[in-house]
């Protein structure tokens, strides 16, 4: 079964949740002529590029990974052709400004296409994902010099960008960053140090791989404040632009992992051959903050990887579902029967579908408020659009993440003994799923982020103003009066009323029992995904209701999703809320010698 982009699935949720209408009118795009039919003609040719160029590309890669070969990393065959029909095509330079050679539109749109090269093949998207990250950091932090430097060929495709965190003494703490930049007297640093983890840190794409760095300079002071960021390219680029002598970074292996293969994840090493030249970003000892806006662009594209990679295992599972034929239905037809009409298999599959649907309209949406934080002419709505982004991020990385690995599984079971078979192609995806909770901040840190960032700092706002959001549907909701209108008040109220016990909780008993807290703060994170994601998907079925004379299954699919996920996932929430609020202590009792 080859990957069909869900275009006409995107096009809902743009168009009655997120309100693509709304984002075109920002005065950065009102001049630009975006419409909803302008927007899905965009998500139509990115769909026939995932579908027929990146997909393909998706089995083969799992099977012939990159691999070092000489110093130099060759990556899976049609890898680099594809990269350079991504590129001319435009799609790297999608949101990014025009002066740089972008085409400045929205990201919302510039998420659903994202979301497409995902599901098709995660270990092409990552390139990309990675040096969109670095273009914002550097679009934020750097000087004038360096962004005219290096952001256009980044733009372009003709370059790509990585991040460089990790060492292997520091993984997620990174106040044990030593990596050391030393100052050269004529404004660049020397580079000495190693980098693990970095996901295309050496490829064939490009001429020139652009390394933003996190080091510290020789005055420092000591954890995360005396760290800054650097710019480090693969060959040095000279006044005119053009590419000058080899840089003293290099890759000296790459990791042999369970997933994502055809993604060369490399170790670096600085300065081996009298260090690498970097250039500052920004003020000295302030670059975790400056990397925050890599890392905060790489979360959030994370959580669409989860998305992405749940739709396409839906897609392959219902697929196998409705060839595969076993066993006689249980209402007595006469013959055995395709397995998709097992009740059990369409519990399986309606999970998968639930699951899926709520998390991308919430990203959606969360992407649409970012969209309205950086273009609206109002600055009370930039800040309330920036809160509301701001609070979601790590609930859209952790939530989507976490749910994408169960999704994948169940696309697993759904194949029976087959999906345990790794040509079915079921077994890749369950195993590309699993690093998304992992890399770019695990779920327990998105989970500490969630509680210590996002709840307690603002005393809980930001949730709170939500809250009363959903509530507003829930009027809705009450007012539609249909069955199923009814049966989403009922239990999203209920959902909504626990997730309030439990930010009062929080808000509460951080100060006298932080560690009970922070023993549910993946609970937490995973009863705001819940929650959240069935707002959106009571938002879902009121428009469903309201045009479901244009398309009559389209739409009756809509409702009956959206009454599932209320019966079958928001109906975990009060549990879950329990779980937190209550038990804690229990979590913390046994010492360590006890385990």
């Amino acid at each position: 079964m080859t990957y069909q982009a869900p275009v006409k699935e995107m096009m809902f949720v743009m168009n009655h949740l997120a309100g693509i209408s709304q984002v075109a009118s920002l005065p950065s795009f009102e001049d630009a002529g975006l419409d909803s039919d302008t927007a899905e003609s965009i998500l139509s040719e990115s769909a026939k590029f995932a579908q027929e160029v990146v997909a393909p590309l998706n089995w083969a890669g799992d099977q012939q990974p990159s691999y070092l070969k000489d110093g130099h990393v060759i990556t899976s065959p049609g890898f680099k052709e594809a990269f350079a029909q991504y590129v001319a095509a435009g799609w790297q330079g999608m949101t990014h400004a025009q002066e740089y050679g972008g085409q400045g539109l929205p990201k919302l749109i510039a998420t659903a296409c994202q979301e497409m090269i995902n599901s098709a093949n995660l270990s092409f998207s990552l390139c990309p994902m990675l040096t969109e990250g670095a273009i914002e950091a550097l679009t934020v932090a750097a000087s004038d010099e360096i962004k005219t430097r290096f952001i256009p060929n980044m733009v372009s495709g003709k370059w790509t960008g990585t991040m460089n965190l990790t060492e292997p003494q520091a993984g997620s703490d990174l106040a044990l960053v030593r990596t050391r930049a030393e100052p050269v007297g004529d404004g660049t640093h020397k580079i000495f140090g190693t980098k693990i983890y970095i996901t295309y840190g050496d490829h064939d794409y490009t001429e020139n791989i652009i390394h933003l760095v996190l080091a510290r300079t020789p005055n420092g002071p000591a954890g995360v404040k005396g760290i800054s960021l650097f710019v480090v390219p693969k060959f040095l680029v000279t006044d005119s632009g053009q590419i000058g002598q080899r840089n003293d970074v290099h890759c000296i292996s790459l990791e042999h992992k369970l997933g994502i293969k055809a993604s060369p994840t490399a170790v670096l090493q600085y300065g081996d051959h009298g260090g690498a030249i970097g250039y500052m970003v920004g003020e000295e000892n302030n670059g975790l903050a400056y990397m925050f806006i890599m890392m905060n662009a790489a979360r959030f594209g994370v959580g669409m990887q989860g998305i992405a990679l749940a739709d396409r295992a839906y897609q392959k599972a219902v697929s196998y579902a409705k060839d595969r034929v076993q066993s006689r239905d249980l209402a007595g037809s006469t013959g055995p029967v395709a397995i998709i009409h097992h009740p059990d298999v369409k519990r399986m599959l309606m999970t998968m579908r639930a699951y899926t649907e709520g998390a991308r309209s919430l990203a959606y949406v969360t992407v649409a408020a970012l969209d309205a934080a950086e273009h609206s002419s109002d600055e009370k709505t930039r800040a309330e659009n920036h809160a509301f982004y701001e609070f979601l991020v790590p609930i859209i990385k952790g939530f989507s993440t976490e749910m994408s690995v169960q999704v994948a599984s169940l696309g697993v079971q759904i194949h029976g003994g087959m999906g345990f078979i790794e040509e079915t192609g079921a077994a890749q995806h369950y195993r590309d799923a699993r690093i998304l909770p992992i890399y770019e901040g695990t779920t327990a840190i998105q989970a500490n982020d969630l509680i210590g960032r996002k709840t307690l700092r603002d005393g809980g706002a930001a949730i709170q103003a939500i809250g009363q959001q959903i509530a507003a549907t829930e009027a809705e909701l009450a007012a539609s009066g249909t069955a199923a209108a009814n049966v989403m008040k009922e239990k999203l109220g209920a959902a909504r009323q626990a997730l309030e016990q439990v930010v009062m909780y929080v808000l509460a008993q951080t100060k006298s029992d932080i560690k009970a807290v922070f023993a549910g703060s993946v609970t937490y994170l995973q009863v705001c995904g819940l929650t959240l994601a069935g707002w959106q998907m009571a938002r879902a079925l009121l428009a469903a209701q309201q045009h479901q004379d244009e398309d009559s299954d389209f739409y009756a699919a809509k409702i009956a999703t959206a009454q599932f996920y209320a019966q079958h996932l928001l109906t975990q929430v009060p549990g879950l809320a329990m779980a937190i609020v209550e038990g804690g202590s229990v979590t913390n009792a046994l010492t360590a010698e006890q385990f």
